[in-house]
């Protein structure tokens, strides 16, 4: 298990005798930037709700670090280093971009909702704030409120709160979703970066994000594993291109 951080075994997750997650062996390297892919209604979203609890599995066992986990409790799962960043948005629009990251900081510090508490005695916070910020950077926008930032900035926040909760394993789902071009480069590279010490497993639909960040693939349809390994062998594959006929299938062939 030393050279994995997590493993599911035989994973199933049924609503009223719909599989929506049948029977799935996944195994995620330590270091490495793992993209979970395949098409609309493969599983992808139930998995990553099995993994960080929200929802029980059927069957099967998750590992994490070699204990099972299967059925810790969000928060469990939250302490244990696994955090994840939701496609949509999830930071305080009103609030600076200082601020929520902040507040990320403040959940080490067992103080985040401690909001009657002077200001004054989370300043011992912001040196760490700034330099999270500059790891993603939006230093310059510290000061901004958050819901004027540019949808980009806005995921590159979110990153930041994400890592301000120190996670080991970084799950994203779908990071680069709804982005124009330059977003989307600017995402990607952002991942890059913070990917250093830690790993990340990603649903991402952008098959250019998926060939350029991604050590390892794994294509889930219709709830199953069909395929993984790397871009260039799993790109190739007849079931995977079979199943986004119609769909991603240029995209599967033209991403570099």
């Amino acid at each position: 298990m030393d050279d994995y951080i997590l493993e599911t075994k035989s994973l199933t997750k049924e609503f009223k005798g719909f599989v929506a997650v049948s029977d799935v062996n996944l195994k995620v390297k330590r270091g490495e930037i793992h993209a979970l892919i395949g098409p609309n209604g493969a599983g992808k979203t139930t998995f990553f709700n099995l993994l960080t609890k929200f929802l029980i599995p059927t069957a099967g066992h998750i590992f994490y670090n070699g204990h099972d986990i299967t059925y810790d409790k969000p928060a469990e799962i939250a302490r244990r280093g696994i955090i994840r960043s939701f496609q949509i948005s999830a930071v305080f629009p009103h609030l600076t971009v200082l601020e929520n990251v902040r507040i990320g900081l403040q959940r080490k510090l067992g103080t985040s909702f401690h909001f009657w508490k002077s200001e004054k005695t989370l300043g011992q916070l912001d040196a760490k704030v700034m330099e999270l910020l500059e790891s993603v950077d939006l230093t310059a926008y510290a000061s901004a409120v958050t819901v004027e930032l540019p949808y980009g900035r806005k995921r590159a926040l979110e990153i930041a709160t994400t890592l301000a909760m120190e996670p080991e394993l970084m799950l994203l789902d779908e990071p680069t979703a709804g982005m124009g071009h330059e977003d989307v480069d600017r995402v990607t590279s952002l991942i890059k970066k913070v990917s250093a010490n830690r790993t990340i497993l990603m649903v991402e639909h952008n098959m250019n994000v998926v060939a350029g960040i991604s050590d390892t693939i794994t294509v889930l349809a219709r709830g199953s594993v069909i395929a993984g390994g790397p871009y260039a062998q799993v790109s190739k594959d007849p079931q995977v291109m079979e199943a986004y006929m119609g769909t991603a299938e240029g995209e599967l062939e033209g991403a570099h």
